[in-house]
């Protein structure tokens, strides 16, 4: 069984988003070992500058990699990264399944992303729109497609 591990930087503090959060948690089960780790955003004013969110954006990356277990394939969401529908999803969970790489790590940022370094060193960059979302409302989405992308592979009838 596939160990699935979700870095998020900032705690959910809405009901609605933590009860859908942790619905497909339970759906994932069968499917893979979900671990779901939430990082603390990094405290900034108002209208910070772009060298204050840099140096935030490089503090929470050094909390994300220390989070991240050794033999990892790293996969960061970002709007920059490739777009893929749910049934490339699915694919891809597959060659992940059989690569020798222990955990599939997803990283979702905070309100100002991730650290562009941190990104250059992950496995795969994706985009799950080229939208703007709240990076707690990635999470619940991020979670549905797993599913989604687990119950593709194995022939369920939920992906129409």
């Amino acid at each position: 069984m596939m160990n699935v591990s979700l870095i998020c930087v900032g705690k959910m503090k809405e009901k609605f988003y933590i009860e859908a959060a942790a619905e497909y948690n339970k759906r994932l089960s069968p499917f893979c070992r979900l671990q779901i780790i939430e990082l603390p955003e990094e405290k900034l004013p108002p209208t910070p500058s772009q060298a204050l969110i840099e140096a935030a954006l490089r503090k929470e990356a050094d909390a994300i990699r220390s989070r991240i277990p050794p033999n990892s394939q790293v996969v960061a969401l970002c709007i920059e990264g490739k777009l893929h529908s749910s049934k490339d999803l699915a694919v891809h969970l597959r060659t992940w399944e059989n690569n020798p790489a222990k955990h599939l790590v997803f990283l979702i940022g905070g309100s100002f992303g991730l650290d562009e370094a941190l990104k250059s060193e992950a496995w795969v960059r994706m985009s799950m729109s080229p939208m703007t979302f709240p990076h707690h409302l990635a999470r619940v989405m991020l979670l549905e497609q797993l599913y989604r992308g687990f119950q593709i592979n194995s022939g369920s009838k939920y992906h129409k």
